[in-house]
């Protein structure tokens, strides 16, 4: 059965369709048949009961340069339609904290993947914290003398703003950084929520793993490698993807995770796994499906709407 799909999304003209995750799932509901509706955030409206968008119908087509047609601009019901996918990128702001209590306006009457209640309850950096026996150590605050100990006693960490995607303001503090304090005092001035500090883990330069979970079940990973002189692996500052299997302490940690995931309606999730220790749930707008087909895995555009249609 065709479905009405609305898609929440960053300008659809910005992006790269190569490694969009958006892009392969609307290209898989394309080829199922579904009708695609896109808008942004921005156009969301809320009142009398029922919650509007005003964007485009769209099609789609994997030709770079030449990759989307809209149709004329109109006004959306979304409590009419029958699926919304909530991908917008971060930052996880209140502008995202409201889009998810907006949605969860027609939620589950109209399906919103992932669950907008259940994505605003799990911060990516936050929600990791219910697996501490996965992590590395790991301290959130924003008080400089708790912070000072924590370095203190592991010499070498990252420190990086909680709510911050991207890899935007990840810093590495050696034992013999002297900009531990001017770096804390940056932070201060820019972030009124607190910051994560986490132990370094020298297995990064060895890769940063993304393993993707659909509907609890692993599904395929990528390793993302950064690049000389970089402690970052995102892709966008220079990281580069490569083919990888999972290990066995993977497969428990997505063992682990997985049931209440589910349980979350969390559909599509990522998470990031550096050596042996889970580093973020990321569960907003999860990346790397393309990737992963790319280079010979799975389908994993194709097994969310699979789980996507088993629920309508």
């Amino acid at each position: 059965m065709a479905l009405k799909v609305a898609v929440q999304m960053d300008p659809i003209q910005s992006i790269t369709i190569a490694g969009d995750s958006t892009f392969a799932m609307m290209l898989e509901a394309q080829r199922r048949g579904h009708q695609l509706f896109y808008y942004q955030t921005k156009a969301l409206a809320l009142g009398g009961g029922s919650l509007f968008a005003t964007g485009n119908d769209v099609t789609v087509r994997d030709e770079k340069g030449n990759h989307y047609t809209l149709g004329d601009e109109r006004r959306c019901d979304l409590g009419k339609e029958d699926v919304v996918l909530m991908r917008q990128d971060p930052p996880f702001d209140m502008g995202y904290i409201t889009a998810t209590h907006m949605l969860e306006t027609i939620h589950p009457r109209t399906l919103v993947v992932n669950d907008p209640k259940e994505v605003r309850n799990a911060p990516e950096k936050l929600f990791v914290l219910n697996y501490p026996q996965f992590m590395p150590e790991t301290l959130i605050t924003r008080d400089p003398v708790e912070l000072a100990a924590f370095r203190r006693e592991h010499g070498d960490i990252i420190l990086k703003p909680l709510y911050g995607n991207g890899g935007a303001g990840v810093f590495r503090l050696g034992e013999g950084d002297q900009n531990f304090s001017s770096l804390l005092e940056l932070f201060t001035q820019t972030f009124r929520e607190p910051f994560i500090a986490q132990k370094y883990l020298p297995d990064v330069r060895k890769g940063d793993k993304r393993i993707i979970l659909v509907d609890g079940k692993a599904a395929g990973a990528i390793n993302r490698v950064p690049a000389v002189n970089e402690n970052r692996s995102n892709m966008h500052v220079g990281g580069k993807a490569e083919p990888t299997n999972m290990t066995r302490r993977e497969h428990e940690i997505c063992e682990a995770l997985g049931p209440d995931l589910k349980a979350r309606g969390l559909i599509f999730v990522g998470i990031d796994v550096i050596g042996d220790y889970l580093t973020e749930i990321n569960v907003t707008s999860p990346t790397g499906i393309r990737e992963v087909k790319r280079f010979g895995g799975a389908d994993i555009a194709s097994l969310i709407w699979d789980a996507i249609e088993a629920r309508r």
